[in-house]
C-alpha cells in the first residue's frame, strides 16, 4: 500500500481530532478525520507516524478504521496512544478540533485475509491490544469467513485494560474473550496471572489456527511458545516487533534488527523469522 501525500512519504497530512476517549490513566483513543486529502486506508496491523506540531512525531498503531465509529466520514480512523514521552504526551493531550499530522500507512499488516477459513487466536498484552483491535473487528464483521475466534487479553491491573466497554459486545458477536490481570483490584472477580497462561483456554483447533500476538517482547515469546506447544503451526503465528521506529520508510536505519528494517519489513513478522531476532536484547 503506497503512502499518501503529494510531497512524498515524509510529508505529514493534516488530520483533525474529532473525538477523544480516555482508555486508562495514561492512554487515550483519538478519532481523526482528514482536513483535506486522506491517507490510503490502513490494513490491520499497519501504523502511522503521528506528528504533534512543534514537538515531533512517533509511530502509533491504527486501532480502528472505516465505518462504525460514529463519524460521517468513511475516511476516519482511530489511534490509541499511551503517554510515555514528549511526543506521545502531546498527542494524548490533543482535544477535539486540534490538528495533528499523519504519515503512512506504513509497515506490514497482520495478513488477516491469509487466515480466512482458520480459527483465530488474538493474544494481547497491555497496549498491544490497540493494533489487534482491527483484527477482531474485521473478523467479527466478516464472521462467516473464519472459524472460532479467541481473544486473550492481559493487563497489569483492571484499570489498565483497554476497550473494556467493547468486550461484552465482542462476546455477543461470537468471540471467546478471556481477560487476566497481573495485579487484581478490589471488586475484580476475573482471572489473575500472565496472559500466556490463557493459551490453553482458547477454544480453537490448533492445527487449523492462525494466531496474532502483540505486547511486550517477553510476553510474545512465551505466548508463541505456548501456542506452538499446543499444536498451532509456527508459520501461522505472527508477532508485532515495534523497535525504535523513527522514519517509517526504512531510510534512517534506527529500527534495524538483524536483516530487517522493522518499520519497512515489519512490524508484523512470522514467528519462525522473529524467534531468533528476539534473542537480541531491545535497547
Amino acid at each position: 500500500m503506497s503512502p499518501a501525500g503529494a510531497d512524498g512519504p515524509m510529508a505529514p497530512v493534516p488530520y483533525r481530532v474529532t473525538a477523544r476517549r480516555a482508555e486508562t490513566a495514561d492512554t487515550v483513543t483519538l478519532r481523526l478525520e482528514p482536513v483535506a486529502a486522506a491517507l490510503a486506508e490502513p490494513a490491520p496491523g499497519q501504523f502511522t507516524m503521528m506528528y504533534a506540531f512543534g514537538v515531533g512525531e512517533a509511530p502509533i498503531s491504527v486501532s480502528r478504521v472505516g465505518p462504525g465509529m460514529g463519524s460521517e466520514s468513511s475516511r476516519a480512523l482511530e489511534q490509541t496512544v499511551r503517554a510515555v514521552g514528549a511526543v506521545t504526551q502531546a498527542v494524548c493531550a490533543a482535544r477535539p478540533g486540534e490538528v495533528l499530522g499523519l504519515r503512512g500507512p506504513f509497515g506490514a499488516g497482520w495478513g488477516l485475509d491469509e487466515a480466512r477459513g482458520h480459527d483465530l487466536v488474538v493474544a494481547a498484552g497491555g497496549i498491544g491490544l490497540a493494533p489487534l483491535r482491527p483484527v477482531v473487528l474485521r473478523a467479527l464483521a466478516d464472521r462467516d469467513a473464519f472459524g472460532r475466534i479467541a481473544v486473550l487479553i492481559g493487563a497489569r491491573t483492571p484499570g489498565d485494560l483497554l476497550f473494556g466497554g467493547e468486550l461484552d459486545a465482542w462476546r455477543a458477536r461470537g468471540a471467546q474473550v478471556e481477560v487476566t490481570v497481573d495485579r487484581p483490584a478490589p471488586g475484580w472477580s476475573g482471572q489473575v496471572g500472565l496472559v500466556t497462561a490463557l493459551a490453553g483456554a482458547a477454544d480453537v483447533e490448533p492445527a487449523r489456527t492462525a494466531a496474532f500476538v502483540c505486547g511486550p517482547e517477553i510476553m510474545m515469546r512465551l505466548t508463541a511458545r505456548a501456542l506452538t506447544g499446543l499444536g498451532v503451526p509456527a508459520g501461522n503465528v505472527r508477532l508485532s516487533l515495534e523497535r525504535s521506529m523513527r522514519c517509517g520508510v526504512g531510510w534512517c536505519g534506527h529500527c534495524q534488527l538483524g536483516p530487517l528494517l522493522v518499520c519497512r519489513d515489519g512490524p508484523v513478522v512470522p514467528y519462525p523469522r522473529a524467534a531468533a531476532l528476539m534473542t537480541v536484547r531491545e535497547l
